[in-house]
């Protein structure tokens, strides 16, 4: 983030800089799991900054709670508000995409709490559900801290932290979560579209594979789910003629996993996250919305 408005030298700026800044990640990676959107998530943030320099932080007890208080409240009312303008939103709605370091695969959990395919089964959850299940399975936060944090009874965050599990249960699906096996599928999906060789990336893919595209209206994405091996294998190739002379396309790693980046001239135009099942892809995800790809900009 930007400059948070500290004074140089000042003993009271530094008294609220300090543990923001001590807490700021912490804030961030809260905000983006209950959003899915860099931008809000970075807005909320923000505002909690905003929030906290007008406190006198010798008042506050425990900074990091008061912070993750003030953030969670906000990204719930911020997703209500999100989900009436996703109503109208042109095509397939997805995650913005963001980068992680490599070693986030090695904690399953973290990893998985930040995969575009959780994020999107999150999307079904009312608010409130879709905070408690942030709060208590990514950061592990006990329900009595949660109440605190939501201003509920610990009785009710209980009850919605079963709901919101047992409705992610429902709906998600397992995928491969093994590094090795999906870098190495990735690599082969990437040398596979490089050289527009159908055949090779039929070998990567399940034979249901769907790829779901988020253009938002700006880009020339299928604002329809597409399904099947031969079309989706098609579809990519396509896609890959498509992009800007002189792109580049390279595996990074997205969302706890690696995923695919092309840019030209340094700009990111598109982003896949691959989704895997036995070794094969099983869903992709193609962000090619400019608005949603400044989190990946190196």
């Amino acid at each position: 983030m930007a400059d948070h408005g500290r004074v140089a030298g000042s003993v009271s700026g530094d008294q609220h800089e300090l543990p923001f800044v001590k807490h700021r990640g912490l804030l961030y990676a809260v905000a983006y799991r209950v959003l899915g959107s860099v931008k809000e998530a970075e807005d909320v943030v923000q505002e909690a900054w905003l929030r906290w320099s007008r406190v006198e932080p010798a008042t506050v007890v425990d900074a990091e709670a008061f912070l993750v208080r003030v953030t969670i409240r906000l990204a719930i009312d911020q997703l209500r508000s999100a989900r009436v303008r996703r109503e109208s939103y042109i095509g397939p709605w997805l995650p913005e995409p963001i980068l992680t370091r490599p070693d986030i695969a090695d904690d399953v959990v973290l990893a998985d709490s930040v995969s575009t395919a959780l994020l999107l089964v999150l999307e079904t959850l009312s608010p409130l559900e879709r905070a408690v299940f942030v709060l208590s399975e990514a950061f592990g936060y006990p329900y009595a801290e949660i109440a605190r944090f939501l201003g509920r009874g610990e009785p009710a965050v209980r009850q919605l932290a079963h709901r919101a599990r047992k409705a992610v249960v429902s709906r998600r699906r397992r995928y491969d979560s093994d590094p090795v096996t999906r870098q190495q599928v990735t690599e082969r999906f990437l040398a596979a579209c490089a050289g527009g060789d159908i055949t090779a990336l039929v070998e990567v893919l399940a034979p249901n594979v769907t790829m779901v595209s988020d253009g938002g209206g700006l880009t020339g994405a299928p604002r329809r789910p597409i399904h099947g091996s031969d079309l989706v294998a098609r579809a990519i190739v396509v896609l890959s003629r498509q992009q800007p002379v002189g792109s580049t396309a390279r595996v990074l790693h997205l969302n706890g996993g690696p995923g695919v980046v092309v840019r030209c001239d340094g700009t990111p135009v598109l982003a896949m996250t691959l989704h895997m099942v036995d070794g094969l892809v099983q869903t992709i995800h193609v962000v090619s919305n400019p608005h949603k790809l400044t989190a990946i900009a190196l």
